[in-house]
């Protein structure tokens, strides 16, 4: 197994399927926060849920407050004991609690479940993608990043067909979704025993085990400004990215634009877009050099921007929802979580690595919790004012990634020495 120190273009077959497993944290995120989002109008017709108590649910679970507490729990433990020890024992905390949703008979049970699904994925998601991030090639970073994109889509696109198949049988297709998610993440727990601690961290932290590494070593200029820069960007992307996932099926319908069975083929094909756009343009290019990151950046970035400013202009149907879902879908891939999740990496020390990606992840959720409390009842009178504010996200996220440092096709190592001697 190589290093990160490697340069290289070449990932192995063992490199390929370590990121496979990895990712599986991305899918079984994005595939809970998706399953929730469209059974959240049967749960609430089921329960008598209100317009708040929906906005309470999206707002503890995966997509918001839930992963944050997991992430900012899990990054820093990451650093500290190492990456195994969460990734591989967090998933049965994840599997007991997608059970407790998936035989939900009342609200106790469905917010219980929900919330500790998110934490779950929290921990998860930021010491997995350091393992990814630490056995890359250099110059096949983005590629391999771009491989966790692949499964943070598909674990909707799964989700959505199965909702979209199991529609006619209500609130018994919901739990049938959520039982599939059950099953993936033991699957994925067994697969994950056999990976090995990353050598990375294991080198770094026998290396700082005579000098304390704290979190507070983040407030040092260099690493502050790096976290202000990645959290900023995933803070103002996110913003859209969950609502969309949570709440574009609820939105839909409630507010007349489709059926429940439309809202979820029309979401579906966004995700099946980011997959192809992923493949075809993100893991391609982004290892290519920096202007190749900064062009890809600028375009994506416009094409969110107008597919949600659309909603300003023309009215919520169906045919501006499938032109907003084309330019989101490869908008996203070229500039959006990818790119986050791959420049993570590269902007600290592999002993902070966990903790800063654990931060700049769960402040985002913690913003996108108290965000989504007030979504249902912005809905209700229309998608004006929601999509007014997510284009204003748009576009401060666009601003500051057009100031990405260029850390393309350099080593971990290499990066550190530079952040040491600026």
């Amino acid at each position: 197994m190589r290093t990160s120190a490697d340069d290289d273009t070449t990932v192995t077959q063992q490199q390929w399927k370590w990121t496979a497993l990895a990712g599986m944290a991305s899918y079984l995120d994005a595939g809970s926060i998706v399953a929730l989002g469209s059974g959240l109008a049967l749960f609430q017709d089921y329960m008598g849920l209100s317009g708040t108590a929906v906005g309470v649910l999206a707002a503890i679970g995966p997509n918001a407050l839930g992963a944050a507490v997991g992430a900012f729990i899990g990054g820093r433990l990451g650093d500290k004991l190492g990456r195994k020890r969460i990734y591989q024992y967090d998933l049965l905390v994840y599997a007991a609690a997608v059970l407790l949703i998936a035989f939900a008979v009342n609200p106790v049970m469905l917010f219980a479940g929900t919330f500790i699904v998110g934490v779950a994925v929290g921990a998860d998601v930021p010491t997995s993608l350091a393992l990814v991030g630490e056995f890359s090639p250099a110059k096949a970073r983005g590629k391999l990043m771009g491989l966790t994109q692949v499964t943070w889509n598909l674990g909707p696109v799964v989700v959505l067909l199965l909702a979209f198949a199991l529609s006619p049988l209500g609130i018994l297709g919901i739990r049938i979704v959520f039982l599939q998610l059950f099953v993936v993440s033991l699957v994925t727990y067994a697969l994950r025993r056999g990976m090995r601690e990353s050598v990375a961290w294991q080198a770094a932290a026998k290396k700082t085990r005579a000098t304390r590494v704290r979190a507070r070593d983040l407030l040092q200029p260099r690493h502050l400004k790096a976290l202000a820069w990645s959290g900023g960007i995933y803070l103002t992307w996110n913003l859209m990215a969950g609502t969309n996932g949570i709440f574009t099926p609820y939105m839909v319908r409630t507010l007349g634009a489709g059926s429940q069975a439309t809202s979820v083929a029309l979401q579906c094909g966004g995700f099946v877009l980011a997959i192809v756009g992923t493949v075809a343009i993100y893991m391609r290019f982004a290892d290519r050099g920096h202007q190749y990151r900064k062009v890809m950046w600028v375009i994506g970035a416009v094409m969110q921007i107008v597919a949600w400013g659309l909603f300003l202009v023309l009215p919520f149907t169906v045919p501006v929802i499938i032109l907003n879902v084309l330019l989101f879908g490869l908008g996203q891939t070229m500039a959006g979580e990818g790119f986050y999740k791959t420049v993570s990496q590269e902007l600290f020390p592999t002993m902070l690595r966990g903790t800063a990606q654990g931060i700049t992840f769960g402040v985002a959720r913690v913003v996108l919790g108290i965000w989504s409390f007030f979504v249902p009842v912005l809905a209700a009178t229309g998608i004006t004012t929601v999509a007014g504010f997510l284009t204003v996200c748009l576009i401060v996220c666009g601003v500051l990634g057009f100031f990405m440092p260029n850390t393309t096709g350099k080593s971990l190592d290499e990066l550190e020495s530079e952040r040491s001697a600026s």
